[in-house]
């Protein structure tokens, strides 16, 4: 079977893995240069897409961002700047050779069914050679959309009146590289999602005075935990969900705003909003309170050139760190319902109404967590689907499960186009991994291997643990597992201290204690 893959960003290499894992023969077709997709950062503005800017570090610590059967090196730092996120992509595909697959500079114009599309799957996909300007058409058996979701910028200007007389720089966060050229100026960053926030940081250490505009405010999160623990390590465990699903939401929406609260006064800083800490996806921020005490960005209210609270600066340039609209860069009337607050992908995967399921969108969520291993588990399904290793519901049961789940988001996110989308990471991916029979069984487990059980129960939840049993099992999964703590630990050993070694269990001890107490007390204060 020949699979046509669009895209080879992070969720296209997993697919090209994958369709060579279940004896598929795929054809990534990549409209750019190069493999890597956003994170692949280009010096100039592009026309293919998104690109990170020159700073960017990403906001998952690399172990949670790993693929399933490939840990990153035990040196690495455990945020990536976009460079080591990039060369991690780069070693991957080397490892499984998946460079061949790709046809580089081909622009997917439209994937159409054929005739005989309900007998046989079968799709027409018309590719534009960019560099010879001709078109083609070949038959696939499959389709898999891996262009993700940040194809198209969300950029707003003619909502804010006086734009079209402002003499100043406008531009979108997808074309900002760095701050040469905001020197000495007053910015305007309209957007306090995870880009803006990265940007004013930035610009404030450069710029005459940095304004980040937001609507309703936000809850800011950091990269490190207690005891200087990626966050990550701590909060996306199965222990922990397992508290938190004994414990009522509003008791955990109380503990998570005392802790951000803790930190910073949130009122005080300008950006307390009207929904709890959980309500959102989470804003990761190391820097911002710091910058903003000192004075070098102020938060402010909308945006109208002159602010809601009436106050007028002098702007040199507007940043509208706006997002992207959820649009898929080519013709498919399959997918085209996928739209905010809209979308028809039962898993967030599977278009409705299909005679075959042989087209997957993959990468098309939120998750809270990593993107990757998500990413990776899709794929895993889709090909074992398009084999027809699995089976997917009917359409009547698919509408229920997705009408189910917009209603949940409806209830715990404030609306957004970007909270139509929103995933769990550990949920969703047993959810995923259920369908394709490599959940870890926990009670087995822990008969059977204790050690790597208190492991997979109280650590992070890596990708590795379902690689442990069933299709596409890995002989490395357990000792990917056993060692994710000293690989973590690895790049911050670099002096030796007299008390490391007494002190390492029981600083692990401690936090596990402190996942658990957390709550408790939370739950005390409210009962009492």
């Amino acid at each position: 079977q020949r699979i046509c893959v669009i895209g080879a960003g992070a969720s296209g290499l997993t697919a090209i893995k994958c369709c060579i894992d279940e004896d598929l023969e795929p054809v990534c077709f990549e409209k750019s240069h190069d493999i890597g997709g956003l994170w692949r950062f280009e010096e100039e503005g592009t026309s293919d897409g998104a690109t990170v800017y020159r700073s960017t570090y990403i906001n998952t610590s690399k172990e949670m961002m790993a693929f399933s059967d490939f840990p990153p090196p035990k040196e690495a730092a455990n945020y990536f700047h976009n460079s080591k996120v990039m060369q991690y992509y780069r070693d991957y595909a080397d490892k499984f050779n998946l460079l061949k697959h790709i046809k580089y500079k081909r622009e997917v114009l439209s994937c159409k069914k054929m005739n005989d599309f309900e007998s046989t799957g079968n799709w027409f996909v018309t590719t534009k050679n960019l560099l010879t300007d001709k078109t083609s058409v070949d038959v696939f058996n499959g389709v898999i959309v891996a262009v993700g979701h940040h194809a198209v910028p969300h950029f707003p200007v003619s909502q804010f009146p006086g734009a079209d007389k402002f003499k100043g720089k406008i531009l979108h966060s997808q074309d900002y590289r760095d701050f040469r050229g905001f020197e000495n100026k007053n910015v305007v960053v309209l957007g306090v999602g995870n880009s803006g926030g990265d940007i004013a940081v930035e610009l404030s250490w450069h710029s005459k005075q940095v304004y980040l505009s937001t609507r309703r405010g936000t809850w800011v999160f950091n990269r490190l935990g207690p005891y200087g623990m990626p966050r990550d390590f701590l909060v996306i465990t199965r222990h922990r969900a397992f508290l938190n699903w004994l414990t009522p939401s509003s008791v955990i929406q109380k503990s998570v705003e005392s802790q951000l609260m803790e930190k910073f006064d949130h009122d005080h800083y300008g950006l307390r909003p009207d929904h709890g800490p959980l309500n959102q996806h989470p804003f990761i921020n190391d820097e911002l309170p710091h910058r903003i005490i000192n004075g070098s960005i102020m938060i402010k209210s909308n945006i109208e050139l002159i602010f809601d609270d009436g106050t007028a600066v002098e702007a040199d340039a507007v940043i509208f760190a706006t997002g992207f609209i959820f649009q898929f860069p080519f013709q498919n009337d399959s997918i085209a319902k996928v739209r905010f607050a809209n979308s028809q992908l039962y898993k967030y995967i599977w278009p409705v109404g299909m005679a075959k399921h042989t087209l997957a969108v993959i990468g098309h969520v939120h998750v809270l967590g990593a993107v990757n291993p998500v990413s990776e588990m899709q794929c895993r399904w889709a090909t074992r689907v398009f084999k027809e290793l699995a089976t997917l519901p009917n359409d009547t049961n698919m509408l229920l499960d997705i009408n189910r789940k917009k209603v949940a988001l409806q209830k715990r996110f404030y609306k957004s186009q970007r909270h139509t989308m929103e995933v769990d990471h550990i949920a969703y991916m047993d959810e995923i991994a259920d369908q394709i029979g490599v959940k870890p069984n926990m009670f087995s487990l822990f008969i059977t291997d204790r050690k790597l059980a208190r492991k997979v129960w109280y650590e992070f939840c890596s990708a590795y643990q379902y690689r442990l049993k069933g299709p596409g099992k890995w002989a490395g999964a357990r000792e990917a597992i056993m060692g994710q703590q000293s690989r973590m630990f690895c790049p911050l050993h670099t002096r030796a201290t007299s008390k490391r070694s007494k002190s390492k269990n029981k600083l692990v001890f401690s936090i596990l204690c402190l996942q658990t107490s957390t709550i408790d007390v939370n739950l005390h204060q409210v009962l009492c």
